[in-house]
């Protein structure tokens, strides 16, 4: 299996670990990933401000992917919205292609359909599978719980993203499963964890973090399972910062799926990235099987 690796502005700057750990396991199952430099900004951060901007920025990638005939395998899910919805936007509105196709011609690129998009979640559930997951399990989690948050733009629009149920998804959950940890429920296992709106509105954004914290907590969560860069951005370093502020030590650390699958794995902490997270994860360890 071979895809463009489509990494986004904010795991390059902020989140490395998150790159390297999912290179190290998606090497172990035989995936290979091309690096395409022109790949930039999908878009995302302008869509509120400035649509045409942010449809552009969009259509460059998907152009970029479409003229090397590659999938896109995207890692930030608000990447992955953001091309999914792009795609169907174009798709929908032939003059707004038209339109932006004419500035598009200014590098040599022309975007005419699009390239397959897939997150990391759903190329390792869909496209490598749970069985040839499960063969590269060394050392499973014994009495782990772990609370998956699925973020937003991954499931919704559902009809665009078509990443899961969006009222009771499962894939994440069984992706957690395979390391040999329980994926638990939660009561807001599903709502926004408040990035977006953070820096905006920062006391909304709190609040919403804070919710989601407290009920993965009252679940009996040890750690919470992430795969967006934002997200986990809002749980490990907003909430470190959080935790400082009010000085308290309630804190519920995020871990990378990744990471967590890589550890199962039998791979190296310091090979994932454990320690470059804001809050501590290294205790994971501890629930490894011999």
């Amino acid at each position: 299996m071979r895809y463009a690796l489509f990494q986004g502005c904010q795991i390059p700057a902020r989140l490395p670990q998150y790159e390297t750990a999912a290179r190290a396991v998606l090497e172990n199952l035989d995936v290979e990933l091309v690096e395409l430099r022109e790949f930039a900004c999908c878009g995302y951060p302008m869509r509120n401000t400035d649509l045409t901007a942010s449809l552009l920025a969009a259509a460059r990638n998907l152009a970029i992917a479409q003229m090397n005939h590659l999938p896109i395998l995207v890692l930030c899910q608000c990447g992955y919205g953001q091309l999914t919805y792009a795609a169907h936007r174009l798709n929908e509105e032939p003059t707004l292609k038209e339109q932006l196709n004419h500035i598009l011609t200014r590098e040599g690129l022309e975007y005419t359909h699009p390239p397959e998009i897939k997150h990391l979640l759903t190329v390792l559930f869909h496209d490598i599978g749970t069985e040839a997951i499960k063969e590269k399990i060394q050392t499973p989690f014994t009495d782990l719980r772990i609370a998956t948050h699925y973020g937003c733009h991954a499931l919704r629009p559902s009809e665009i993203t078509a990443f899961d149920d969006p009222v009771n998804p499962t894939l994440f959950d069984e992706l957690v499963a395979l390391t040999g940890a329980e994926s638990i429920m939660w009561e807001a296992r599903l709502e926004c964890c408040g990035a977006p709106l953070f820096g905006s509105n920062d006391t909304l954004a709190l609040s919403l973090m804070e919710k989601k914290i407290t009920s993965a907590r009252t679940a009996g969560a040890h750690y919470l399972a992430v795969a967006c860069p934002y997200c986990h951005l809002q749980f490990d370093s907003v909430q470190k910062m959080l935790s400082i502020r009010n000085n308290t030590n309630h804190t519920l650390a995020p871990i990378l799926y990744p990471q967590l699958l890589g550890l199962s794995m039998g791979m190296d902490g310091e090979r994932l990235g454990l320690k470059m997270n804001e809050l501590d994860i290294t205790g994971v360890v501890g629930f490894l099987g011999e």
